[in-house]
């Protein structure tokens, strides 16, 4: 095996390499069918909901209809993911602080991280439902393992009107970022564990003041990145069979009942019709008097279609959740620290490079923003009819969410499949007593033995891309259909700046994933 095809290096630098030039070629066309065929094809109308319900399939349905209605399997599920996080904050206290022989870190970053982002396309949000940072805050405020808690447990205080919004999970997501990227949280396992503290800390002290659980729906930004991509997912906690929702009179699955607690996120089973907001807790399935809450299968994206309504502040979480992913792809470039170092002298900043680093994360949040705000305003002058400007920018902004979860996918497999064959040894010593940073050589061989072959991993990443830019497309489509008004030429010249967008996007994350990217771990 050729190791200079496996690893492209630099001194003292170790990176991945990019997408061959034959896969980008294969890109580039079906991108270019796509949009011509989505140019030259009239606007489809609003598509047939089309849904089966797992629980009421034979044989497997009353299995499936029994885990979601007890409560037994989730709190298993988050005393063991529980006790997996408490154990990986013990060892960034005090284990290692080599980042890639210690168990947080490569945890975190490595598998997690992306674990997640996989994991919500096949089970929607149920990441939420074992989140060990509300499992913890709730234990430590509720004082009950999964029973509803006395009313006096918290103060329940109303979140404040101007913080009911996704402002707040999108000023965490871009200070997460900045600590990640920026300070190098992912180098340090101490600085991971304090990270994961201080997100129960925040958990716990949302929990202990506000109604229900203020965090998960406003504060948290890793469970509402979750909810939005959950738009994508073919699976959906809804009613078994509408009818009984809406003849329910209770409405146990928003109010809970003497066992079980209300709705964290104030959620209204029969009404709901996108998964933003829901955290796939269980509350509603285990309180539902009629057992009619059970895990619904549907097309792929077909809620982003047909049901999403976003608003001015969720338009926004969508642009800066594209924004934030590409970023990351940038600073994993080889050129990326000359070029802060050479800015960094320029603007006479210190030895840290935040300065640096802060202005360039703006750059990188501003550019998407104000080439979409541009994209917007030239749709806005070509509709026949002239839309208001904010409600024009919250429809279109959604159609960029499949390009932020492709991206985000297509690169943290890259770091999944090539970072983590060494996982093996970190489970066998998880502080790392005794270990030593990795050699080059160890470094030449876990990247001679990924966890999947390469050509299968590059085959993946570009499958995603086009999997990101024909959703995009599918997406806007049907929303451009319903503001251009009647007629082919209306309706492509509506598409065509939010399409040349999307195209511009889908090329600069192609381009990223071309490049050598360099190590995280």
């Amino acid at each position: 095996m050729d190791l200079d095809a496996l690893i492209c290096q630099s001194p003292g630098v170790m990176a991945h390499p990019g997408l061959p030039a034959g896969w980008v070629a294969f890109v580039l066309a079906a991108m270019t069918g796509l949009s011509a065929w989505s140019l030259w094809r009239p606007c489809p109308g609003a598509p047939r909901a089309r849904w089966l319900a797992l629980a009421a399939l034979p044989v497997v349905g009353p299995h499936l209809r029994a885990v979601v209605t007890r409560p037994v399997p989730l709190v298993t599920i988050r005393v063991l993911v529980a006790v997996v996080f408490l154990y990986a904050i013990y060892a960034g206290l005090l284990g290692t602080p080599i980042p890639e022989r210690n168990l947080a870190t490569t945890l975190t970053w490595t598998f997690w991280w992306t674990g997640i982002i996989v994991a919500v396309y096949f089970v929607s949000s149920a990441w939420c439902a074992v989140c060990p940072w509300d499992a913890l805050a709730s234990w430590l405020v509720r004082r009950r393992l999964w029973r509803r808690g006395a009313d006096t447990a918290s103060v329940n205080l109303r979140v404040p009107k101007s913080l009911r919004s996704t402002w707040p999970a999108l000023g965490m997501f871009v200070g997460l970022t900045w600590l990640e990227l920026g300070v190098g949280v992912t180098a340090s396992p101490y600085a991971t564990a304090m990270l994961g503290l201080a997100m129960v800390v925040l958990a716990t002290t949302s929990l202990a003041l506000f109604e229900r659980k203020a965090f998960c729906r406003y504060f948290c930004s890793v469970g509402r990145t979750l909810g939005f991509y959950a738009q994508l997912s073919p699976l959906a906690l809804r009613p078994v069979d509408p009818e009984v929702c809406a003849r329910c009179q209770t409405l146990d699955c928003y109010h809970g009942n003497e066992d079980v607690e209300p709705c964290p996120t104030h959620l209204v089973m029969g009404r709901m019709r996108h998964n933003t907001y829901c955290t796939s807790c269980g509350a509603c399935s285990l309180s539902c008097p009629h057992h009619n809450v059970g895990w619904r299968l549907r097309p792929t994206g077909d809620e982003a279609v047909r049901e999403a309504r976003p608003k001015w502040d969720e338009a926004w979480f969508v642009l800066g959740l594209l924004a934030l992913t590409s970023f990351h792809g940038v600073t994993m470039l080889p050129f990326w620290e000359p070029w802060m170092r050479e800015l960094a002298r320029a603007i006479h900043d210190s030895g840290r490079l935040l300065w640096s680093f802060s202005l360039s994360m703006t750059f990188m949040l501003a550019l998407p923003a104000a080439l979409f705000a541009v994209a917007v305003e030239a749709t806005r002058r070509s509709a026949r009819h002239r839309l208001e400007y904010r409600r024009l920018f919250a429809t279109l902004a959604l159609p960029t969410l499949p390009l932020a979860f492709a991206y985000h996918l297509a690169h943290n497999i890259n770091h999944l499949a090539r970072e983590g064959s060494g996982f093996g040894q970190v489970l066998l010593n998880p502080l790392g007593v005794g270990a030593r940073p990795l050699t080059e050589s160890e470094m030449h061989l876990r990247h001679l033995q990924p966890l999947v072959h390469q050509d299968v991993l590059f085959a993946a990443q570009a499958g995603l891309l086009l999997f990101g830019f024909w959703m995009a497309v599918r997406i806007l489509r049907h929303r451009v259909s319903r503001i251009s008004g009647p007629g082919y030429p209306a309706a492509m010249r509506a598409m065509l700046p939010t399409l040349a967008f999307i195209a511009l996007v889908s090329l600069f994350n192609l381009w990223l994933l071309m490049q050598p990217m360099i190590m995280r771990i």
